[in-house]
């Protein structure tokens, strides 16, 4: 079960790049584990420094993919995006942003812009 689910995790990951790059977006990094935190996807919009969550959802139950992103959730991106900018203190001069790419069973890619309202991290 567990494998199922990463492996769905990943082909979503790999869909949401794909989306991304077809959009003019470019791969910073993938999967950067901090402690307390994740980021799925580092990208490069012109200058602006992309975090991105990826969710999937097979059903939309719960609020689907995109209601999954509890204060919880926001707060531990938060918390990555700074672990990344404490790594990489050239980003840190860039504009941020943080987006959403979801998948909810079936349906193509959703991409919420901007969804943290926050200054800098």
């Amino acid at each position: 079960m567990a494998s199922e689910l990463a492996r769905r995790g990943a082909d979503a990951e790999d869909r949401a790049l794909d989306y991304l790059q077809s959009h003019g977006l470019h791969l910073v990094a993938r999967n950067v584990h901090t402690r307390g935190g994740e980021i799925d996807l580092v990208m490069r919009d012109d200058q602006t420094l992309v975090f991105v969550e990826v969710r999937c959802r097979q059903r939309r139950d719960y609020g689907g993919a995109l209601g999954s992103i509890d204060a919880r959730k926001q707060q531990r991106m938060l918390h990555a995006a700074r672990v990344w900018l404490s790594r990489h203190p050239k980003d840190a001069m860039r504009s941020l942003r943080f987006d959403v790419v979801a998948f909810e069973a079936d349906a193509g890619a959703q991409w919420l812009r901007n969804v943290l309202d926050v200054a800098a991290p």
